[in-house]
């Protein structure tokens, strides 16, 4: 039987009477009213940040329309996080619940030797190809479980991870919440708050910087918000899916689950030729395949703009391309180069609404699923959400 551990975390709200424009302030306690000095306090994914003083107060100005969440985090007490628009002018006492061990049995633990096995692919998966110039410092706090029956990996973070990337001049605080990589259909998700501090800015730096912003998810949404999506060069096409002939049906789906049950309990060694074919197929192929049924679709077809809002939302699929000219330096200036790459991207809204702000966040950004050069832009080309190009 396995416990499940419950943690409560408080959030009171006083109004002020006089009120400071865009101003968050307050008082951060641990569960028992103990005052919490060091608490670290940030606008998730920016640069903007405080951390609470001797006697747990703390203030920070934020820009007007921020859809971000402010996140409360300091080491062995839960993280919070809360709506940056519900705590402006208010005075906040936020409680904080420490962090309780409990023993669990888990049917799948996490081990020495899944950390062994897997550490590379999380890396390539979460960090990105670079492992020399951006590099987790406190790696060996990761935990991985992996579930070898059905091919699932699971990472967990107890501490906040450390991560500097030399080539984009930033020191990353992440709180990972959760990882997972599922090898049956080559789909990882993450989700986690960060943190960014400056660390160089050099010519060089800035350069990288601008390659990373340009052609980005963050660029794209940037661009939806301010009504640019042509100016800036982005074409958006209007995709479906196509069931694939090739892949298993769910009777042959079903077919190979049974005979791998009934192998492993009798050890069968030679493989019929017909089994062999589904695990073949489902293995080289993908369930569906994509077919772009309209291009150069207006922005009205997936932006709607109402009571001062940008939503996006679409019930199909969007193809994003976008001709990438990289930035290079000639003498003190930046120019851009001569020759385009193209990126193709594919953005899965599937009907749900996502509210688009100035600086390029949307809400829910868990069930925006995103593929193609989107999904390249990894941990290696995070840029900050308060991040102008040529800063």
């Amino acid at each position: 039987m396995t416990m499940k551990k419950t943690i409560f975390t408080f959030l009171m709200l006083f109004p002020l009477y006089i009120l400071t424009a865009q101003v968050i302030r307050g008082k951060v306690v641990s569960e028992k009213g103990e005052i919490l000095p060091g608490a670290n306090i940030y606008i998730d994914g920016t640069k903007t940040g405080t951390i609470s003083g001797e006697d747990g107060s703390f203030s920070l100005t934020v820009s007007g329309g921020n859809l971000g969440n402010m996140v409360f985090q300091k080491e062995e007490y839960e993280t919070f996080t809360a709506p940056v628009p519900d705590l402006i002018n208010k005075n906040l006492k936020v409680v904080l619940t420490r962090l309780h061990e409990i023993e669990e049995i888990k049917l799948i633990p996490y081990t020495a030797e899944a950390y062994q096995k897997y550490i590379k692919y999380f890396l390539d998966t979460f960090i990105g190809s670079d492992h020399e110039n951006v590099r987790i410092k406190n790696q060996k706090t990761l935990k991985f479980s992996f579930d070898k029956e059905n091919k699932f990996l699971k990472v967990k973070a107890p501490k906040t991870l450390i991560i500097e990337n030399k080539n984009l001049g930033y020191e990353i605080q992440y709180n990972l919440v959760s990882y997972s990589a599922d090898f049956n259909t080559q789909m990882v998700s993450y989700t986690g708050t960060s943190f960014f501090k400056e660390t160089k800015n050099s010519d060089k730096v800035r350069l990288n910087r601008m390659n990373a912003y340009d052609g980005s998810m963050l660029h794209f949404f940037r661009s939806l918000y301010e009504n640019k999506i042509s100016e800036d060069g982005f074409i958006v096409n209007h995709v479906v899916k196509v069931p694939n002939p090739k892949y298993p049906t769910e009777e042959e789906l079903k077919t190979l689950n049974n005979y791998r049950l009934m192998n492993k309990a009798s050890k069968i060694s030679q493989i019929p030729d017909d089994i062999l074919d589904i695990s073949q197929r489902k293995n080289s192929q993908k369930p569906y395949a994509l077919a772009i049924t309209q291009t150069k679709i207006p922005d009205s077809d997936y932006v709607k703009r109402e009571n001062g809002q940008v939503l996006f939302t679409f019930k199909d699929m969007l193809q994003v391309n976008y001709q990438k000219y990289f930035y290079e330096q000639e003498g003190k200036s930046f120019v851009k180069s001569k020759y385009p790459v193209v990126l193709s991207s594919y953005l899965h809204p599937e009907g749900e609404t996502f509210e688009v702000s100035k600086e390029g966040n949307i809400s829910n950004p868990d069930l925006l699923i995103n593929e193609g050069d989107f999904s390249k832009n990894k941990i290696e080309n995070m840029l900050p959400l308060d991040y102008q190009l040529g800063d």
